[in-house]
């Protein structure tokens, strides 16, 4: 069977690879909110452990075989519709796949932190990718990247929180603090005052994306509760963590989609 040219696979492959790259971001909040991310130390990207760590659901395990996919489902992408997005998106991928090992080197405490704030915006990088190849018609990644304002600061965000994640390192708390003393501290503060830019970037197009601003209302919320759950018990800060990064899928996609409900204050 020749896949090449064919339209109504390489939509349905578009479709499934925008919904595994939001579904890869919320296994690897799973991964940092139950303290799996170094199941396999810095071994990577496979070791002989992971076919039976897989089975008992661990999820730096799932994190991996999620991944794999989205790596394969790229190349098909590109065999059917040669093209610049295409390649974008694998060359995305495979990037954030090594920035991925260089994650696990952050976390033994081998490399700096911000390669893990460098890591995450990739991820959401390659999600905004493959929702435009789904949904953005010819719209090009880069021209919409530097076109679309709020982007700007959500992707600040963005990496400040993988920076702050990094920062704090493996399985350590940020620690209670009223002025900041330590790096780890520092970095949250500065990654408090982005999401700060970000909620007012927001506040000003609230016409448009009014939708994407209620989310992160929510989000600020979780994230002061995630906060406190990682000095709270920093090996296993729990749930908060993936629902933090669900939240930061829904404001991109939200952001995205241009979805607008007729909210009262907010135009």
């Amino acid at each position: 069977m020749n896949l090449a040219g064919d339209p109504s696979l390489y939509l349905v492959l578009s479709f499934a690879q925008s919904a595994l790259a939001a579904i890869l971001i919320v296994i690897g909040g799973i991964v940092e909110g139950y303290g799996y991310g170094l199941s396999f130390g810095t071994k990577w990207p496979y070791a002989k452990t992971m076919p039976a760590l897989a089975r008992t659901g661990d999820p730096e395990a799932w994190h991996r075989i999620v991944a794999t996919l989205l790596g394969v489902n790229s190349l098909v992408i590109l065999v059917i519709k040669p093209g610049v997005p295409e390649a974008v998106g694998l060359i995305l991928i495979a990037v954030t796949a090594l920035l991925g090992m260089a994650t696990l080197y952050v976390l033994s405490g081998k490399a700096p932190s911000f390669f893990q704030g460098l890591h995450d915006v990739l991820a959401y990088l390659t999600l905004l990718n493959y929702l435009l190849i789904a949904f953005g018609g010819a719209e090009l990644f880069w021209s919409y990247l530097l076109t679309t304002v709020v982007l700007h600061s959500y992707f600040l965000t963005i990496f400040m929180g993988g920076f702050t994640t990094g920062r704090r390192g493996f399985k350590k708390e940020i620690g209670s603090f009223v002025f900041p003393k330590t790096a780890s501290q520092w970095v949250w503060v500065i990654h408090a005052l982005s999401v700060l830019l970000f909620a007012l970037t927001l506040a000003y197009f609230a016409s448009v994306y009014d939708v994407a601003l209620v989310f992160l209302l929510v989000e600020m919320g979780v994230g002061f509760l995630s906060y406190q759950a990682v000095n709270a018990n920093a090996a296993r800060p729990g749930v908060l963590i993936p629902l933090h990064q669900l939240f930061s899928v829904l404001i991109l996609v939200s952001i995205f989609f241009g979805w607008h409900v007729q909210i009262p204050l907010l135009g």
